[in-house]
């Protein structure tokens, strides 16, 4: 891995696993997206990962209107990187999930390593009671639904996006995945430095184990060498765990509402800026720095805010 003196936080800010009955602060129209957004990045996020969600449902959408209506305040009010979703919803076409991407040529855009089961389902056995007709069926399928990203999809979207500048965070829910990702780095379809967010916890990819976060570190360094930067989120309760050891191995981290709604047990959080400022803690703790975002820019390779489409 890349030795970074400075640890990235990137912060998922609304995501499309979590559905609007969960919590009252998952941010869902246009202007809380964006408000939420600028939040983190005052709090010490340098990378914002952004989904949309129709305004009236919350239902996670791909409609590049609603992106329009809050990226450019977004750049407008805060120096941050914005990272815009390619994965959308495992219930979108692939050429959904690429829409916002090609038409706003962002710095980032995420981009997932391989198809796979996304269990959601489990969600309801603690959520009861949900105000809109979609999200209880939306949670259910999931049991008998599969998450596609095969090798011509992620082509695809690497290709479509190649003349933009654009550069990826490789989201690797699992072991293969890494050697996917290694896979389009010998293609010449993915360049140095790759971004790889280590995703732990999610139903259907690799859990939270110490030793599976470890392995997951070990076999990236074996594939990429020094060529990346490692980032871990986790999902739900494990996120502090997770992130503590990502830490502690030389990484970086990825909080918010898209990977956990909680700040502590019991507790919801009330606003992304609030799990930002609690890894910030953690990490200033441990005796590392955040890094801004102009420092994350020169990282990560990013063409720099001024060559994205809005």
């Amino acid at each position: 891995m890349a030795q970074a003196s400075k640890v990235i936080i990137t912060c998922a800010i609304t995501g499309s696993v979590h559905t609007p009955s969960m919590s009252p602060y998952l941010p869902v129209t246009p202007a809380e997206i964006a408000a939420s957004a600028i939040e983190a990045a005052a709090a010490g996020a340098a990378v914002v990962h952004l989904h949309a969600r129709d305004p009236v449902t919350g239902m996670p959408s791909q409609n590049a209107q609603l992106f329009a209506q809050f990226l450019p305040q977004i750049k407008a009010e805060s120096n941050v990187v914005i990272n815009l979703t390619t994965g959308g919803a495992s219930t979108m076409t692939v050429e959904e999930r690429l829409l916002p991407a090609l038409r706003f040529k962002p710095e980032v855009a995420s981009l997932n390593m391989g198809s796979m089961n996304f269990g959601m389902y489990e969600m309801l056995g603690r959520f009861k009671e949900f105000r809109h007709d979609w999200e209880r069926p939306y949670l259910e399928s999931s049991e008998d639904r599969i998450f596609r990203n095969t090798f011509k999809d992620i082509a695809h979207i690497l290709e479509a996006c190649n003349d933009n500048g654009t550069r990826f965070e490789i989201e690797c829910y699992d072991i293969g995945h890494l050697y996917t990702a290694a896979h389009f780095v010998d293609r010449g379809l993915l360049k140095a430095p790759v971004f790889i967010q280590s995703v732990f916890g999610v139903r259907g990819g690799i859990g939270v184990h110490p030793e599976d976060i470890a392995h997951m570190k070990r076999t990236a360094d074996r594939l990429f060498g020094a060529d990346y930067h490692w980032s871990a989120l986790g999902a739900g309760a494990q996120q502090p765990r997770v992130l503590t050891q990502a830490l502690l191995l030389g990484g970086h981290v990825r909080v918010g509402l898209e990977d956990n709604l909680w700040l502590r047990k019991g507790q919801l959080a009330k606003s992304n800026a609030e799990q930002v400022t609690a890894i910030r803690s953690v990490i200033e703790q441990l005796g590392f720095q955040i890094a801004t975002a102009e420092e994350a820019r020169v990282m990560l390779g990013l063409k720099g805010s001024g060559e994205v489409a809005f």
